[in-house]
């Protein structure tokens, strides 16, 4: 009895090793499939820069340009990188029951993204709030969501409201403000050159869109210096 016992269970054992082994083996192709891809995008991105620098009547063989088309393009994919991440992968494991139905804010979180019209930066703060229906989220959460919207090609209104709506739809609150100021190189650099300007920007959603009372106490308390 105990010599077939033991048997079963290493029968059992190298069933599981095998299938083991097999999902490792599939995670690792999977993962030198990704490196391959990256690494075609990468080179792709590279060829575009040394075209443009061409373009501009540089000699890209000279020694201060030798890895400029690489290192522009290992920078661009590191500004854009908020296109391989969601907010599902951050927020799954950062919500939480609390009976707490007070205003939450999270304000002078820092942004950095590129216009999508010139691709130069444009720079500055977000301010959040909400007002939590049962359901609170790690704070730091809230500067991570900022940051994958921010890290794609962007113009600030849009990247103000999908911020708004992706805590909406994570965390089913009464109400989300989202305000944005920001200089846009754009701006600044080029076109009317002017230094001094900023643009703000606003979402709000639930009670902050319906109740002028949540709206005030939130821009009051958000925006004063």
């Amino acid at each position: 009895m105990e010599y077939h016992h033991a048997s079963a269970m290493n029968g059992g054992v190298s069933e599981y090793l095998v299938i083991e082994s097999k999902h490792n083996c599939t995670c690792k192709q999977e993962k030198e499939s990704k490196e391959a891809a990256d690494s075609k995008k990468l080179a792709l991105i590279e060829n575009a820069y040394s075209t443009i620098l061409t373009g501009l009547g540089e000699d890209v063989d000279r020694e201060g340009l030798l890895r400029t088309p690489l290192r522009a393009a290992k920078a661009m994919q590191f500004l854009t990188k908020g296109y391989k991440e969601t907010t599902q992968d951050i927020l799954n494991d950062a919500i939480f029951d609390e009976n707490h139905e007070e205003m939450v804010i999270v304000k002078d979180i820092e942004l950095f993204s590129l216009c999508e019209h010139h691709l130069v930066p444009f720079f500055g703060k977000a301010h959040i709030a909400y007002l939590p229906n049962k359901k609170v989220v790690g704070l730091s959460k809230l500067a991570r969501i900022v940051e994958i919207y921010s890290r794609r090609l962007q113009v600030q209104e849009r990247l103000t409201k999908q911020i708004a709506s992706a805590i909406a739809e994570a965390l089913e609150p009464a109400g989300v403000a989202v305000v944005i100021e920001a200089v846009h190189m754009c701006m600044v650099m080029r076109g009317v050159q002017k230094m001094n300007a900023s643009t703000v920007t606003s979402v709000m959603l639930g009670r902050f869109h319906d109740d002028t009372k949540a709206r005030k106490e939130f821009l009051t308390l958000t925006l004063k210096k």
